[in-house]
């Protein structure tokens, strides 16, 4: 009798890029996704065997990228991403000059943005690795704090995944890579994927400490109650439309941590659920008008930026008390 034996698993793996024992090759294709880079193999040619997938999702890419035995990594300053290296297994080392960190399961690397560093990767090291639009990041940043972003956002270089801000950070990261791996609908909405965008880069920015940290951490002003006013018309009028607590921020003129102070201080209330409250009630306004014989519930919900039909029926009927087909059938 013939028994299979499960294969392993591997992350991203439908979207593979690369398999090799061909050094060069590796440092080719895998610098055409990050940068320039020195790849030296430690092992020599012996247990050099490369596996690299990637996969694309708005401005976040994630990577799974194994070098099977020990490598030494140089970039070159990377300039318009960061990264974040989560090592699956294994150890490895990160230098920025005279700093090092070293870390394996449990925690992870954020090499600087703007200058070279190395990397020393054990064997049987695989990484799953993050990479973010710099321009993105810095955008977000600076709607967080409601000012200017003069110079680059510099990480501490280890990681602690068991910090709970960065916990949180990691579940939104799992269900990033879910999505992209079960072909879900997230990654293909531009609106879903927005906002998934935006809790992935406020959990790493609240969540790893960097040169900025001190001033996000610092208690919100709250914006004045025209501010407010203004922002909850354009939610309003704007609510189909791919908006974020960004957008509504920069908008009307404060920063995000004012706009969510405000909204809890005037409308005891938060941007985001206002904005989900707002569009919950034109899909019941719009279910309610409806002909049910050519009518879709996932049609009406997907217009109002509802991507995901399982968690809108559940909020739905927490806020109405019915399932939204009850509303399209009255």
């Amino acid at each position: 009798m013939n028994v299979s034996v499960p294969r392993p698993y591997l992350p991203l793996s439908r979207f593979q890029q690369l398999r090799t024992r061909d050094l060069d090759q590796a440092r080719e294709v895998v610098g055409d996704v990050f940068c320039p880079h020195r790849l030296t193999s430690l092992d020599g040619s012996r247990r050099f065997d490369t596996r690299f997938h990637a996969a694309a999702a708005g401005r976040v890419s994630l990577c799974y990228l194994d070098y099977g035995g020990r490598v030494h990594i140089a970039p070159e300053a990377q300039g318009t991403f960061y990264l974040v290296l989560i090592p699956l297994a294994g150890q490895a080392e990160l230098g920025d000059g005279p700093l090092r960190a070293a870390y394996g399961p449990g925690a992870a690397g954020v090499p600087p943005v703007d200058r070279g560093y190395t990397i020393r990767v054990g064997a049987e090291s695989p990484h799953l690795v993050v990479r973010i639009v710099r321009e993105h990041l810095e955008r977000h940043l600076r709607g967080m704090l409601g000012r200017r972003v003069a110079e680059p956002v510099r990480f501490d270089l280890g990681m602690d995944m068991a910090a709970p801000a960065l916990r949180s950070w990691r579940r939104v990261l799992d269900l990033l890579l879910d999505e992209i791996e079960g072909g879900g609908r997230i990654p293909l909405h531009p609106l879903a994927m927005r906002d998934m965008e935006r809790l992935l880069l406020t959990q790493l920015l609240l969540g790893q400490p960097h040169n900025y940290s001190a001033l996000l951490h610092e208690p919100p002003r709250d914006a004045p109650p025209r501010a407010i006013r203004m922002a909850a018309e354009l939610i309003e009028a704007h609510a189909a439309e791919e908006l974020t607590v960004e957008d509504i921020a920069d908008a009307v003129g404060v920063g995000v941590r004012a706009l969510q102070a405000g909204f809890r201080r005037h409308l005891d209330s938060t941007p985001t659920r206002f904005l989900r409250e707002t569009r919950l009630r034109r899909v019941r306004q719009e279910l309610a008008a409806a002909d049910p014989a050519t009518t879709k519930v996932t049609d009406v919900a997907a217009r109002w930026g509802f991507v995901h039909p399982g968690h809108f029926s559940v909020s739905y009927r927490r806020r109405y008390g019915e399932p939204p087909s009850a509303t399209l059938r009255r």
